[in-house]
C-alpha cells in the first residue's frame, strides 16, 4: 500500500511538471512566440539524448569489436534518421497549436484508456497484444485506448469549435492506433538496448521516450497528411 502511494505521488508530481511545461508553451504562444514548436522540438531533443545514452551503454556492454562497429552503424543510421524526421515533423505540426493540442489530448486519452481497460482483464495469455515486446499490453487495452482516444477527439471538436465534426472520428481512431504502435516500438527499442526506462526526468513517468513515444508515428504521418 505504501509503495502504491509513493508511486501515485511520483506520477502526480510528474504530471504537474508536464502541466507547467504546457502552460509555459501556451504563455509563449500568447505573446506571439512559437512556444509549441519550441516545446515539440525540445521533447524530440530529449528523446534523442536518452537514445544516445542508451546506445552508448548498449555498445559498452559488447565485447566483439566487429559487433560494436555494426551496432554503432545500425543505431546511428536508423535511429538518427528517424529522429531527424520526427524533429522536422514536430516543428511543422507545432506551427499549428490547436492541431498539436488535439493530438496530445487524443494520445493521452488513448494511453489512459489502454491502461484502464487493459487492467480490467489483466494480462491473460490469450489477451496479450505483443508478449515478447511488452507483456502488459493487451488487445482489450488497445481497443479501449482507441475508444477513449476517439471520444476525446470528438469532445475536443465540440469544445474547440462548438460543433460535431464527423472527420474527427477517423482521426481519433487513426491517431490512437498509431500512438499505441509508437509505444510498442519504443518498448522494442528499449528491450534491444537492455533498458528498464529511458530516463527519470518526469517522476513516475520515466523519460521523454517513455512519456512521448506516441509521437513516433503520429507526428510524421500527420505532418505528411497536412502537407498534401
Amino acid at each position: 500500500m505504501i509503495n502504491l502511494l509513493k508511486k501515485s505521488y511520483s506520477r502526480i508530481i510528474g504530471a504537474i511538471v508536464l502541466l507547467l511545461v504546457f502552460i509555459l508553451a501556451a504563455t509563449l504562444e500568447y505573446f506571439g512566440l512559437p512556444g509549441v514548436q519550441y516545446f515539440a522540438v525540445l521533447v524530440v531533443l530529449g528523446m534523442a539524448l536518452e537514445l544516445y545514452i542508451g546506445v552508448r551503454r548498449r555498445i559498452a556492454r559488447e565485447k566483439k569489436e566487429s559487433k560494436i562497429s555494426q551496432l554503432r552503424f545500425n543505431y546511428t543510421t536508423q535511429i538518427g534518421a528517424g529522429l531527424m524526421m520526427l524533429a522536422a515533423s514536430a516543428w511543422f505540426v507545432g506551427a499549428f497549436p490547436m492541431v498539436m493540442l488535439m493530438l496530445l489530448v487524443i494520445i493521452a486519452m488513448a494511453d489512459i484508456g489502454g491502461w484502464f481497460f487493459g487492467m480490467l482483464l489483466k494480462t491473460e495469455k490469450d489477451n496479450r497484444l505483443w508478449e515478447k515486446i511488452s507483456p502488459k499490453k493487451t488487445w482489450t487495452g488497445q481497443i479501449g485506448g482507441i475508444i477513449c482516444g476517439t471520444l476525446a477527439a470528438i469532445i475536443f471538436g465540440l469544445f474547440a469549435y462548438g460543433i460535431f465534426i464527423p472527420e474527427l472520428i477517423w482521426i481519433g481512431i487513426s491517431v490512437s492506433l498509431l500512438s499505441q504502435y509508437g509505444d510498442l516500438t519504443a518498448s522494442w527499442i528499449k528491450r534491444k538496448l537492455g533498458l528498464k526506462d529511458y530516463g527519470n526526468i518526469f517522476p513516475g513517468h520515466g523519460g521523454f521516450m517513455d512519456r512521448f513515444d506516441g509521437w513516433i508515428f503520429v507526428l510524421p504521418i500527420v505532418a505528411i497528411w497536412m502537407m498534401f
